[in-house]
């Protein structure tokens, strides 16, 4: 949906360095407790406008099978070369990897790699390190207890771990499960806008209103450059502060028992052909296609921050249409599936077997959602051209507004049975620009009628004319539009 108005240098070497001297920065813990990891950073060298670093990893929990390191400099520091890990840098934020021999961690076991880098102005120590993705040195902070007695009961063990069988969603049981619930945007637009990282509050009582609505699901809309934390995003909004934003909100929208879905809306890449939402290069708008710039990267950090947390779902691109810029259906088809140098766009595309095999490539098992042509309102061929998913974990993501191409029971039943019927169908993003509902509750209807998915557009109190907005405050009051998926959610089973 489009929204109202409002370069990592990759390094790696494999140097010895003399040691001539050491500044170690010592390990801070929580009194008395035992931290998931601990990282010694250390500083054994330093010149005029350079410095050599080492680190030395310490895993304190379940053994894992690979790891990354990361962190952020305080100060000027560029990383240039490292050894004993495959290092690279994003503006601030540093990523130590694994190299193919030492990415085994048994418990309590450790791990050193070092690096060369230059400094100007101040070469404070790091104070955070992530351990694929958990915060090391201190002990980990146990989920708050709930203390209203309005709030719901503990939702347990969250929510569940699902699964393609057939063409349905199951979770560990092999109960047949259905995503429904709303979007929640601003992550995709606030931080490259330069005002925050969320359009309103996402504190506990604001995910708590959405819980209350009877969503199991909410889908969070992503910035591929303020997470991969590129030089034209303000620092406080990108790299290791936005990722940090992101975990937050998917850990609240777990204690709510809740799935949280990620989904890259906004991406890189200069297109002013047809339907170009804007001619800037930077993720500033919806693309036709992702990019092989920086979209695969993001979606390899992206899974390697949550491939040990499966209940997270991974949208793999917001609403792809490079139908807009082809000849051909065929030639958009193939774009969308292979990328590549695609006719009419002006950049390399990512093609989604492209982001399918980064995903995978981290040993990421998530569950992963592909939307079709027609900004996700074409899956006319979706089967035709599905990716590959060697994890066989894939479904389809489809959206539909009441402005769409294929907005009726008869486009429904000749382009959209066919996918649900071998595939698990997930509606991403269903609404309507009349500030009302009676579209989205005939669509509600068709997918009730088949065990589908579907995901209200949006959770933030905007104009429901140019949103559509389903709120007109963060505590959940409906609008005229909100209140029919509202008072439907509330109505079904479970």
């Amino acid at each position: 949906m489009r929204h109202p108005p409002r370069s990592g240098l990759l390094l790696a070497g494999a140097a010895a360095l003399a040691l001539l001297g050491t500044a170690v920065a010592p390990v801070v813990t929580a009194q008395g407790a035992t931290p998931a990891c601990t990282v010694e950073y250390s500083v054994t060298s330093q010149w005029d406008t350079g410095f050599q670093g080492a680190v030395t990893i310490t895993n304190n929990t379940a053994a894992v099978s690979s790891w990354s390191l990361t962190f952020d400099f305080a100060g000027g520091q560029k990383v240039s070369q490292g050894w004993n890990a495959k290092w690279s840098q994003s503006g601030t934020t540093v990523t130590a990897a694994n190299e193919n021999w030492n990415g085994s961690l048994a418990t309590g076991a450790s791990v050193s790699a070092g690096f060369l880098a230059s400094w100007s102005g101040g070469n404070a120590a790091p104070t955070s390190f992530r351990l694929n993705g958990t915060t090391c040195n201190v002990d980990t902070e146990p989920t708050p207890t709930p203390t209203d007695p309005t709030d719901p009961p503990d939702p347990g063990d969250g929510p569940p771990v699902l699964s393609v069988s057939g063409n349905k969603l199951v979770d560990a049981e092999g109960a047949t499960r259905r995503l429904l619930g709303v979007n929640r945007s601003g992550g995709e637009f606030a931080c490259v806008q330069g005002y925050g990282i969320w359009d309103g509050p996402v504190d506990d009582a604001a995910i708590k209103a959405i819980a209350d609505w009877n969503a199991n699901t909410v889908r969070i809309p992503l910035n591929e450059e303020c997470w991969l934390g590129t030089s034209n995003i303000e620092p406080e909004y990108a790299g290791a502060h936005y990722i940090d934003a992101v975990k937050d909100l998917v850990t609240r929208v777990k204690a709510h028992g809740m799935t949280p879905m990620l989904e890259l809306h906004w991406s890189w890449g200069q297109y002013t052909g047809n339907s170009a939402g804007c001619s800037d290069i930077h993720a500033s708008c919806q693309k036709p296609m992702p990019n092989m710039e920086y979209t695969p990267s993001f979606w390899s950090s992206v899974a390697g921050t949550f491939k040990d947390d499966p209940t997270v779902v991974f949208d793999l691109f917001n609403e792809p249409y490079p139908d807009r810029a082809t000849s051909t259906a065929e030639q958009a088809w193939t774009c969308w599936r292979d990328g590549g140098t695609c006719p009419g766009i002006g950049y390399q595309v990512a093609g989604m077997q492209d982001l399918i095999d980064a995903i995978r490539a981290t040993g990421a098992q998530n569950l992963i959602l592909a939307g079709g042509l027609a900004y996700s309102n074409d899956l006319s061929q979706w089967l035709t051209y599905k990716p590959s998913d060697p994890a066989g974990n894939l479904a389809a993501a489809w959206h539909v507004y009441n402005f769409n191409v294929c907005a009726n029971e008869s486009c429904w039943d000749s382009t959209l049975a066919p996918v649900a019927a071998q595939v698990p169908l997930v509606a991403g993003e269903i609404g309507e620009n009349t500030c009302a509902h009676s579209f989205i509750d005939r669509v509600m209807a068709w997918f009730d009628a088949r065990e589908l998915s579907y995901l209200g557009w949006t959770w933030n109190t905007w104009n429901c004319n140019s949103g559509p907005a389903l709120i007109s405050s963060y505590d959940g009051t409906p609008t005229s539009y909100g209140i029919g998926l509202r008072d439907h959610l509330r109505g079904l089973d479970g």
